[in-house]
């Protein structure tokens, strides 16, 4: 799950004045990992965890040392060495064959980054991060901060940058029985929903209760009324042909990041040679987009095997992979 919003939901709501929250940070990773540089684990005030760093070997062993560093308030560094062939001198058993840094610090939700972290993310606009994890004493101090606040840093200086983006929009098109599993999958991974149908007894807060937008309109009407921005994804399955029609019409041309249409390739090759007839110009580039059928093949029969295997098609060219099985990968993973 994007544990980010949660993240700075909690930092944004401890009063100041109170004991801190420490935020660990990935920063750094040499051989294998189970995380990313990037991931992130809040220990709250009061011991809570929220986020990951592993796969729940360094979690223990960091909410500990989260204690220290929020009774002294200085940021303090981690290496965790599993490189050697018996990693239980750490007590934490990764057997990832890696060295993984992470960063600890206190934080403030008056930490300038926080809430400009939060309202770039609320207006759906990127925003560069600096981590500042190892430095000359005194020459900049230890922790996150806005890139544009980071300054100049020594030759010796350890930095971490990254963008941080919103998450795609999951726009779907049908309020069907077999489109609400798919909007139940798609909340852990963080991805705001929106169901838009003609139908208003279908399209509703009683079926679609972890939506964060529910529409009705006409066929015709709903993708002007949704305004997808650049790079959504977009999963048509009205299952009906009068509303599939204008729905494709309206989308092709739309810079998605993902489009989809459910049923079989003959339905679709049929809505296509449906617009062309109506005068619709439909590019090679906007045919090779549409994913029609919708999915990889799982074998799924059950709506909730379908909605895995659209959820899946759509997050592999998100992360820029194929969606072919890890062990034909000859490169690392994260590699």
């Amino acid at each position: 799950m994007n544990v980010l919003p949660l993240i700075l939901r909690e930092l944004l709501s401890t009063p100041s004045g109170t004991s801190r929250p420490v935020l660990a940070t990935l920063v750094a990773v040499a051989g294998s990992s189970y995380r990313r540089p990037g991931a992130r684990l809040l220990v709250t005030a009061t011991g809570q965890r929220l986020g990951s760093i592993s796969g729940g070997c360094l979690e223990e062993d960091v909410i500990v040392r989260a204690r220290h560093v929020a009774a002294t308030g200085d940021a303090e560094l981690i290496t965790y060495d599993t490189s050697s062939e018996n990693d239980l001198v750490w007590g934490v058993g990764l057997g990832c064959h890696g060295v993984v840094q992470v960063l600890l610090e206190p934080v403030s939700g008056q930490a300038p980054w926080v809430s400009a972290l939060a309202a770039n993310l609320a207006a759906r606009r990127p925003i560069p991060l600096a981590v500042v994890w190892r430095a000359t004493a005194g020459a900049v101090s230890l922790g996150t901060r806005l890139l544009s606040d980071l300054g100049l840093t020594s030759s010796d200086s350890s930095v971490f940058q990254e963008v941080i983006a919103p998450p795609p929009r999951l726009l779907i098109f049908g309020a069907g029985d077999d489109a609400q599993p798919l909007a139940q999958l798609a909340q852990p991974l963080g991805w705001p929903v929106t169901i838009a149908d003609p139908r208003a007894a279908f399209a509703t807060a009683a079926r679609f209760p972890t939506a964060d937008r529910i529409l009705v309109a006409p066929a015709d009407e709903l993708v002007a009324r949704v305004t997808p921005e650049p790079g959504s994804c977009a999963v048509v399955m009205t299952h009906h042909y009068i509303h599939d029609l204008p729905l494709l019409r309206d989308l092709l041309p739309l810079d998605l990041a993902y489009l989809g249409l459910l049923g079989p390739k003959s339905r679709a090759e049929r809505i296509l040679a449906g617009l062309t007839c109506d005068g619709l110009v439909i590019t090679p580039t906007q045919r090779s987009r549409l994913h029609a059928p919708v999915g990889l093949d799982l074998g799924a029969e059950t709506p909730a095997e379908v909605a895995l295997s659209i959820l899946a098609e759509i997050r592999a060219p998100l992360a820029g992979r194929d969606a072919r099985p890890l062990r034909e990968r000859t490169r690392p993973i994260h590699g």
